[in-house]
C-alpha cells in the first residue's frame, strides 16, 4: 500500500498543483469567472483517467494465459517508461511551469469557451493517465487488488486536502525536496515493476530464463507472510528472482538514480517552497 500511497501523492499533487496555479492566476488576473471552465476540464480529465484504468482491468480477460501476461509485461515497461520520464520532466520543468501555464491561460481566455476546458483536461489528464498505467502495473506485480487501490486512493486524497490549504494560504510546502525524494523513491518502485514486467513476459514465453533463479530465499521471507506481502507492496520485491529480473532492476535503478541525483543537484530552483501567498495570489 505504501507505494501507491506514493504514486497517488505524487501524481496528485502534480495534478493539484496544476490546479491551484490556474485558480490563483484567473484570480489575480480578475477572471474567476472562468473556475467552472478549469474544474470542467479536470472532470474530463479524471473521466478519461477512470475510463482507461477500466480498459486496462477488464480489457485482457478475455485472452489466453500468455497474451494476458504478454500484453500484462509490454505495458509494465510502458508505464515504467512514462514514470522515468515524468520524474526527470519534474526535475527540471518546475522552474518554468507557472509562467508557462499562465501564456496558455491567456491564450485559451481569449479563445473559445472550451479552450480552457482543453487546457485543463491536458494538464491534469497526463498526471490522470500516468497514474492509471503505473497503478494497474504496481496492482498486478503485488496480486492484490482493492489495497493498492486503496493507497493510491488515500494519496489522492491527501493531495487534495493540500491543494485545498495551498489555495487558501494556510500550509508552505518545500515542493523541491517534496519531489526529490519522492522521485528518487519512485524510481526503486518503478525499478521492482520493470523486474514484474520482464518476469510476465518471461511467463508469457517471449523471454527465457523463467527458471533460471538469481536467488530464491521464499523459506526465509514467505510471500504470503507479513515481510513479504510487505517488500512486495513497497519495492515489488520477489523472494525467488530470475537473472534476468536482477539484472534488468540493476541495470535500470543504478544508472537511472544516478543521472537523476546528479539532475537534480545541477538544476536548483530560485524558489523552492510554494507560498502562501503564491497560492492565492
Amino acid at each position: 500500500m505504501t507505494a501507491n500511497f506514493l504514486i497517488g501523492l505524487r501524481e496528485g499533487l502534480e495534478a493539484v498543483l496544476v490546479v491551484v496555479l490556474l485558480l490563483a492566476y484567473l484570480k489575480k488576473s480578475g477572471r474567476t469567472h472562468l473556475y467552472p471552465r478549469i474544474f470542467a476540464g479536470v472532470g474530463v480529465a479524471v473521466a478519461i483517467s477512470l475510463a482507461f484504468g477500466a480498459i486496462l482491468t477488464f480489457g485482457p480477460r478475455g485472452l489466453t494465459f500468455e497474451a494476458q501476461e504478454a500484453i500484462g509485461g509490454g505495458l509494465s515497461i510502458l508505464a515504467v517508461g512514462f514514470v522515468t520520464w515524468m520524474v526527470f520532466w519534474m526535475a527540471t520543468a518546475s522552474r518554468t511551469m507557472a509562467s508557462d501555464l499562465r501564456g496558455k491561460v491567456d491564450t485559451a481566455a481569449d479563445g473559445s469557451s472550451w479552450a480552457l476546458v482543453l487546457v485543463a483536461a491536458l494538464a491534469v489528464g497526463r498526471e490522470g493517465l500516468e497514474t492509471a498505467l503505473f497503478l494497474w502495473a504496481a496492482t498486478r506485480a503485488t496480486g492484490e487488488t482493492w489495497e493498492p487501490l486503496l493507497g493510491a486512493g488515500l494519496g489522492i486524497l491527501v493531495a487534495v486536502g493540500l491543494g485545498v490549504l495551498l489555495h487558501r494560504g494556510a500550509v508552505r510546502i518545500n515542493l523541491s525536496k517534496f519531489f526529490t525524494w519522492t522521485g528518487a523513491a519512485l524510481i526503486v518502485v518503478a525499478g521492482g515493476v520493470l523486474a514484474y514486467g520482464v518476469h510476465d513476459l518471461q511467463e508469457a514465453g517471449m523471454v527465457p530464463g523463467l527458471h533460471n533463479l538469481a536467488f530464491d530465499v521464499s523459506h526465509i521471507i514467505s510471500p504470503s507472510g507479513f515481510l513479504g506481502t510487505l517488500l512486495k507492496g513497497v519495492f515489488n520485491f520477489s523472494p525467488a528472482t530470475t537473472w534476468l529480473e536482477a539484472i534488468v532492476w540493476v541495470l535500470y535503478v543504478v544508472p537511472v538514480m544516478f543521472i537523476y541525483l546528479r539532475r537534480v543537484n545541477a538544476v536548483k530552483p530560485p524558489q523552492a517552497a510554494v507560498q502562501p501567498a503564491e497560492a492565492t495570489a
